[in-house]
């Protein structure tokens, strides 16, 4: 690949000027639990899962404006054999240094980006690719092959970004919890002649402006949302149970981020136009989307030390029933407390309501440490309604309690 050709040539570069100066092993060892209080809306799934989660990271200054960064993680599911895997989440070499009075900063290998301003979901954040074998809210992504160029001055951010290779976003198997009713298979198609080996192209100019944040980006290539095709082979017994095909369009993507900061209040926006992708229905439609939402903060709640977080966010497709998403019509509201202790507690509840479907779910999280290096997490997902016509409704027996316990070295 040339990227790789490309990765050893500037390692090799930036360590030809001396050894390295500093080399740091950092990590998170975790143990996990869930329990599922329903019964199984599909056979062979289980009632509850426990595994073993190893996100070890290495970095290295390899020269006298570079460095090099490693992040692998790895995972035992005991019902799951599709959330047993390793993944190498960054591998890249950092180069930076000053162009007149501009900072410029070079990023070559497998990285993680983020863009967005939103809680709930990220309508703009486009270019990795997310893993949901590790988490159905779209949390954890899979490193991305890239070349990222940033520019920085007093007039704002510029990222350029090459992006050589396409990776499949991930789906519970057949015994998984939080799966499609059908089952997704494991091979995808695509749109291009090149397949996942399309060159997909990345823009983004940030700036700040007074108490207003703000991106503008733009995105050509490789979907990362796949519209997903049923197979009609004769091959299959049962064709209602044979695995679905994710299908990779090309899709143009222009996306605005933004962030008022006025006080204790924060408003926040994401807006994208896309074309080239499928509706729900199979045909080409172009669409626009965003999110909407608010925060307000109160301190020293009660004269106590609890700080507390107000949310509320709208989200909209104008696709509506034709939506290939569960984002198309959703109003989230959420509180999140920190308690400001020795212990760093934190705690954050949050209502999602689907406003064109009968669909309603209840989240919650509790974070603490227990030492200087033991922290501990509870995690509870409740489905409170669920509707037939909504494409979330597979999941509608999947409410868990999560536990998670997780060493920091």
């Amino acid at each position: 690949m040339h990227l790789a050709r490309a990765f050893l040539f500037l390692t090799l570069w930036a360590t030809s000027g001396g050894a390295a100066q500093t080399l740091d092993f950092y990590g998170d060892l975790s143990l996990e639990a869930r329990w599922y209080p329903q019964s199984p809306a599909f056979p062979g799934q289980r009632s509850s899962t426990a595994g073993l989660v190893a996100e070890p990271s290495f970095h290295a200054d390899i020269g006298e404006r570079a460095s090099f960064t490693l992040t692998a993680l790895g995972r035992y599911d005991s019902a799951d054999s599709r959330r047993s895997h390793v993944d190498l989440r960054e591998a890249f070499v950092l180069m930076y240094g000053d162009w007149g009075e501009q900072a410029w900063e070079f990023r070559l290998g497998l990285d993680r980006v983020f863009w967005g301003v939103a809680e709930l979901h990220n309508l703009v954040d486009i270019v990795n690719q997310w893993d949901l074998v590790e988490h159905p809210r779209e949390r954890p992504k899979l490193g991305q092959p890239m070349a990222h160029l940033t520019v920085s001055g007093s007039w704002g951010i510029a990222q350029a970004f090459l992006l050589p290779y396409h990776r499949k976003l991930t789906f519970p198997g057949v015994s998984g919890r939080l799966r499609p009713e059908r089952p997704v298979g494991t091979s995808a198609s695509y749109e291009s002649g090149a397949k996942e080996r399309h060159l997909d192209y990345a823009i983004r100019y940030s700036n700040t402006l007074g108490r207003l944040d703000f991106g503008l980006s733009a995105f050509a290539g490789t979907s990362r949302e796949p519209f997903f095709i049923a197979p009609s082979h004769s091959d299959f017994l049962m064709p209602e149970q044979a695995p679905l095909i994710p299908y990779y369009e090309q899709i143009r993507q222009f996306g605005l981020d933004a962030q008022l900061t006025t006080g204790t209040w924060l408003y926040k926006l994401e807006a994208i136009h896309r074309t080239g992708s499928r509706n729900l229905s199979g045909r080409e439609e172009d669409y626009s989307a965003f999110i909407i939402g608010f925060e307000r903060s109160l301190y020293s709640l009660f004269d106590s030390n609890i700080d507390v977080t107000f949310l509320g966010e709208w989200l909209h497709d104008d696709r509506g029933r034709q939506a290939t998403t569960v984002w198309a019509d959703d109003l989230f509201l959420a509180a999140f407390f920190a308690f400001n202790d020795v212990q760093s507690t934190e705690l954050v509840a949050g209502l999602w309501t689907d406003l064109r479907y009968d669909y309603g779910a209840l989240n919650m999280e509790l974070k603490r440490r227990l030492s200087g290096n033991w922290t501990v997490q509870f995690e509870m997902i409740a489905n409170m309604r669920s509707d037939p016509q909504d494409l979330a409704y597979s999941t509608r027996r999947d409410s868990f309690v999560g536990l998670e316990l997780t060493y920091s070295f």
